[in-house]
């Protein structure tokens, strides 16, 4: 998938990496997700650093320290009250 060029990537990641955070859990040391999410979007995260590389049998992806961070601000800067 190529993103529309009148989409703002930064945002777009924003949000998806916000919405993959709801579904973090602790997990052999770290903090997974379930990656059930566009591939060319977990791509743009794993790109920015914030997710481990999602290509593999695994249902889930590593999120970076980074990321686990960055996901809580995301959460509530753009979903919060």
């Amino acid at each position: 998938m190529t993103f529309d060029e009148n989409i703002n990537e930064e945002k777009l990641a924003e949000a998806a990496l916000a919405i993959l955070s709801l579904t973090a859990h602790k997990e052999f040391g770290g903090v997974r997700a379930w990656k059930g999410m566009d591939w060319d979007l977990l791509g743009l995260l794993h790109k920015k650093g914030w997710i481990g590389d999602p290509v593999g049998k695994q249902k889930s992806v590593i999120l970076s320290d980074e990321g686990e961070k960055l996901a809580a601000q995301f959460l509530e800067k753009h979903f919060g009250k």
